[in-house]
């Protein structure tokens, strides 16, 4: 799903403070110090700015890492990575040939204000969400529920989507068709619901801020206005499960230079550091470090629009084998990330057909070929009519990984090919979204997370009427495929065979450049205990504790 991406107004003095008593001590002096915090509380921190807390109008990591650990939907994942019961009361089997799923809610389940939570306040969520109004870019996400595409279209109400509260306690979901991997979608926040008085009394402000919501998790936010770079999670004493809560609060800061972390994980500063780069190169023997391994990939998102220079597919293939991607991991990130050469991440599914990982069976048979990329790109420039210099922009947001990436492939780029320079955009993660968003980019340093296990979680956004297809790619066979997919979602070789051709073809079109799998180098305070480090979805703090 979703993308990448100091401190409150103080931090520059914060930060220089820091510094300063750091030269003045050493590391060991650092850290003996006592903690700040008590054994209630923790400091955690996200690598960029909060912008909404709102799910039917924003989607963005940062976003869904705190959602996570203060809103529940009808399951979350458990321990093995499973769904489990949350808001409702059990894991629902399917009715009506796979099409009809009805959901016992708990009813000892309440907001932060003491409301119920009910049906209806699912009902409410979901309508607002898939409305053609909203700007998650997540509507796509209800497709296969009744007439989901319709209302997307702008062809029906937001009322005939087929979700409907039977009494206080009881949800029913019904289908157009079969989708076995929907229990599996159903721990996302983009399904979480909303507070029905919520909506009422914060109208547009409805998540801007964080008491213009209500919550129904383990912890409700505090102390984020909209745009300050600190805040807090406090233990919500509604929560129907709060026995197996054990933080009273959890401190976030947006950290955005891997040394600053370091430097505050190393003064007791920091519970979870996320480190990248030299700072994590030199830091893989340290005895706090963990890798957490994602279902995550990183990507160039190639802007396909008819006035951008990249639509010449010879051209795309260049761009991707000039890019070494073992020295990009090895030498530039030094994190534990792995190359990636496919656009659905490894270690996502295995293909049930023959049980291999969907995206070992599926690697191209070139990536990394300079002499090859030479002459595909001289080709493309002929083709394209070119007789200057090809600028194109990438667009990133400004943190220093993706600075350092950004530079690796614009180096990449110029070094070993002719008549092109690459123009890098590093800016804020909101102003960097917009760019995207409005398309004023040739090349965009992209992540996506896989939302659920399965590979239509990747597909599906490069379909050519998904909100989520910022690069404009239509192909025609892609989309036969897609459609084929999901017509035969019960029929697993059927389901799996169109699964496959569809990643060969991005192999072969290239409408997103694959780069490196995401594995986070964290380092972590041995005494935090009871963290849920998800490799599909986000991180559930929600019954951490200090040991």
């Amino acid at each position: 799903m979703l993308n990448k991406k100091l401190l409150f107004s103080s931090l520059n003095v914060f930060i220089s403070v820091l510094l300063l008593a750091g030269c003045a001590s050493t590391k060991s002096n650092a850290k003996q110090e006592n903690k700040e915090t008590s054994k209630d509380s923790i400091t955690l921190m996200q690598t960029n700015e909060l912008l909404s807390l709102d799910t039917s109008n924003h989607a963005d990591l940062t976003t869904w890492n705190i959602l996570e650990n203060t809103m529940e939907g009808l399951y979350k994942a458990d321990s093995k990575h499973q769904p489990a019961p949350a808001m409702a009361t059990k894991i629902v089997k399917p009715t009506d040939n796979g099409t009809v799923y009805t959901f016992p809610l708990r009813h000892n389940a309440k907001w932060s204000n003491g409301d119920p939570v009910t049906a209806h306040d699912f009902v409410i969520a979901w309508q607002r969400s898939v409305a053609p109004t909203s700007k998650s870019g997540y509507n796509y996400i209800f497709s296969g529920i009744e007439n989901a595409d319709a209302i997307i279209a702008g062809q029906k109400s937001v009322q005939s989507l087929g979700v409907k509260a039977l009494d206080q306690y009881t949800l029913q979901v019904k289908l157009e068709h079969p989708m076995p991997y929907f229990n599996k979608m159903m721990v996302m926040p983009a399904f979480f619901p909303e507070n029905q008085a919520a909506l009422k009394k914060f109208g547009n402000k409805y998540g801007t801020n964080s008491k213009s919501l209500y919550y129904n998790g383990a912890f409700y936010a505090t102390g984020w206005d909209g745009t300050n770079e600190n805040w807090s999670l406090k233990a919500n004493k509604y929560y129907y499960n709060k026995k197996k809560v054990h933080l009273k609060t959890i401190k976030y800061l947006v950290i955005k230079d891997p040394n600053t972390a370091h430097e505050l994980f190393e003064r007791n500063k920091l519970d979870d550091a996320t480190i990248t780069g030299v700072t994590a190169k030199e830091l893989q023997g340290d005895k706090n470090l963990i890798h957490q391994n994602r279902a995550g990939n990183y990507y160039l998102r190639v802007n396909l629009a008819n006035n951008h220079p990249l639509t010449n597919n010879k051209m795309r293939q260049a761009l991707s084998l000039v890019l070494n991607r073992k020295t990009l991991t090895k030498n530039v990130l030094a994190d534990g990330s792995l190359p990636a050469n496919t656009y659905v991440a490894k270690n996502l599914v295995k293909d049930p057909i023959n049980g291999k990982d969907f995206a070992d069976e599926n690697q191209p048979q070139q990536t990394y070929n300079v002499k090859l990329a030479r002459k595909l790109w001289k080709q493309g420039y002929r083709e394209s009519g070119f007789k200057k210099t090809v600028a194109l922009t990438l667009i990133g947001d400004d943190q220093t990984v993706t600075k350092n990436v950004a530079q690796f492939v614009q180096a990449s780029i110029q070094n070993n090919l002719p008549n092109v320079k690459v123009n890098m955009k590093n800016i804020p993660e909101k102003s960097a979204s917009s760019y995207v968003h409005s398309g004023k980019f040739d090349l965009g340093n992209t992540l996506w997370l896989a939302d659920f296990a399965d590979p239509t979680s990747f597909m599906s956004i490069l379909t050519k009427d998904n909100p989520q297809n910022y690069g404009k790619y239509n192909d025609e066979y892609f989309n036969k495929q897609y459609n084929l997919a999901i017509a035969s979602s019960n029929n697993n070789q059927q389901y799996w065979q169109h699964m496959n051709n569809l990643e060969k073809r991005l192999n072969q079109t290239l409408p997103v450049i694959p780069l490196y799998q995401m594995v986070e180098s964290h380092l972590v305070n041995p005494k935090l205990k009871g963290v849920l480090r998800h490799p599909v979805g986000e991180t559930d703090y929600t019954q951490a504790y200090l040991k």
